[in-house]
């Protein structure tokens, strides 16, 4: 199996990419993967810096107290040799440096220091180069709190610890103890520790960047065989991808993707129940041209060329070609009317202008068939405007007026009529005929591609109602049909049909692809 960085990788979303410009791609491995080192890297100096400072507070708490216990057994000798004034000076800064000499620890490494001052800041005893804590205040009462501070001795940096001395008895003032010691120990010890802690770090760090690596590479595992599953897929196979075996985190992704190849079969039914009904229909008026052809050709070989049946021939290749053509254009409005991108081009229409121009262009055919055709509507067009694509539209209103000719017999009446709303909600369209009506069983039905009522004559390819459904939806309009209204030319045999469509004045939001 390849590598999942390899596998696993999300297109950047482009728009009609040039061939000269490649697709970026970015890989979800390496993004998770610097996401989760970059803090890592980020938090390790920190890490070393605060692992500093502890090592230097821990290695300065041993011999700080070290430090502390010289000072304190200083300040009390310092205390006797101040308390008796009676001892010479020369004397008392022997026994001081006695006293000093049982705990200094000169070594290789660090030498100690140590001061005693008197209560007039006289250098009783030790070195004279110890300065005096200038940011200190000596205590107003009586108290041996050992202080610390940080301090140089020449340009040797020294650890103090020092002590103020009341001078008892009755006269007032304070003393000064002071030991210091350089700090060559304390920082071999905060070496030795802050080895002790990275040093295992630098192994640890990489161990857990390997450790990540894996752990990752694991985890997407399942979407790289997810990826392949679905990449050995045949074109044809749009059946459901289990959701058993992937992760609670791919899951909705499955199931999105389940429920796209299930749109997508009905979809691809659809068009292929709707290809072999066309292909069907059209098989008619092909065989009727072919016919004819064939029954014209057979007079002219013949000899016997009759011009009444040359012209019966020709007539019947001219209504095939019309029928043929009237299939063909039904199929494209059928084509234009699914297409999803039609919403995007939507525009404010007058729906009674449209339907005036619809019944105009059908005058003709209804004064050769002896139809009253007519149209009712309000004058005033902004009563009658809505948001629409006006080629659907147009095509809406012709299907609907042509469907009512085809089944009004001579001598009847259709009626295109259009209504406002007086509360300006919707626009209605209504298409009234005198033909034999539609039974309420059939009136869901005849909204179906390629489906025509039963105990018919009429010529029709069954597109017609199928197409001003598609409309409609694409509309967010609604479409119903009833018995007409009891007028002049219908009989109890025959109440007619009143196709009603409701359009909303607003604009309807896009439908989903898949409808």
């Amino acid at each position: 199996m390849a590598t999942p960085q390899a596998e696993i990788q999300i297109p950047a979303t482009r728009l009609d990419p040039s061939p000269e410009t490649p697709i970026e791609h970015r890989s979800l491995f390496g993004e998770i993967l610097d996401w989760m080192l970059a803090p890592l890297l980020l938090v390790w100096p920190m890490s070393l810096g605060l692992t500093w400072v502890v090592a230097q507070a821990i290695a300065n708490r041993p011999y700080d107290r070290e430090l502390a216990d010289m000072a304190r057994l200083l300040a009390r000798q310092a205390t006797v040799q101040i308390a008796d004034t009676a001892l010479p000076a020369a004397r008392s800064r022997r026994e001081l440096d006695r006293a000093a000499a049982m705990f200094r620890r000169d070594d290789d490494d660090d030498r100690t220091y140590y001061q005693v001052l008197g209560r007039r800041g006289e250098l009783l005893a030790g070195e004279s180069g110890l300065a005096v804590p200038t940011d200190d205040t000596p205590p107003a009462t009586s108290e041996t709190t050992v202080r610390f501070r940080d301090d140089t001795v020449g340009d040797e940096p020294v650890r103090v610890a020092y002590i103020w001395l009341d001078a008892a008895g009755a006269q007032h003032g304070n003393a000064l103890v002071q030991v210091a010691e350089t700090l060559g120990k304390r920082a071999q010890l905060a070496t030795e520790i802050i080895k002790g802690v990275i040093l295992p770090q630098f192994v640890i760090l990489p161990l857990a960047v390997v450790l990540v690596w894996f752990a990752l590479a694991r985890g997407i595992r399942p979407l790289a065989e997810l990826q392949q599953r679905i990449r050995r897929r045949e074109s044809t196979d749009l059946s459901a991808i289990p959701e058993g075996d992937v992760p609670d985190e791919v899951a909705p992704l499955v199931r999105a993707i389940n429920d796209l190849l299930q749109r997508l079969d009905r979809t691809i039914a659809t068009q292929r129940h709707f290809l072999a009904d066309a292909a069907h229909q059209l098989k008619t008026p092909l065989a009727g041209l072919r016919m004819q052809a064939e029954l014209a050709a057979r007079e002219i070989d013949s000899g016997r060329s009759d011009p009444a049946s040359l012209k019966h021939a020709l007539r019947q290749i001219a209504h095939s070609t019309q029928r043929a053509a009237h299939m063909v254009n039904q199929l494209l409005a059928m084509a234009r009317a699914e297409d999803t991108g039609q919403a995007a081009r939507h525009q404010t229409v007058d729906l009674a202008a449209v339907t005036r121009a619809v019944v105009r262009d059908f005058v003709p055919r209804a004064f050769e068939r002896r139809i009253d055709l007519g149209y009712e509507g309000p004058d005033a067009p902004q009563s009658t405007r809505l948001s629409a694509e006006p080629v659907l539209l147009s095509e809406m209103v012709r299907n609907l007026v042509d469907n009512a000719l085809r089944y009004t017999p001579e001598g009847g009446a259709v009626t295109a009529r259009v209504l406002p709303d007086p509360f300006g909600q919707v626009v209605v369209l209504q298409v009234e005929d005198t033909g034999p009506g539609i039974a309420p069983a059939e009136r869901e039905a005849v909204f179906r591609p390629f489906y025509r009522a039963l105990d018919t004559q009429v010529d029709g390819s069954g597109l017609g109602l199928a197409i001003v459904a598609e409309v409609a939806q694409r509309h967010g309009a609604e479409v119903t049909v009833e018995d007409a209204r009891v007028r002049s030319g219908a009989t109890l045999n025959s109440p007619g049909a009143l196709f009603t469509v409701r359009f909303p004045i607003a604009a309807p939001a896009p439908p989903p692809a898949a409808a």
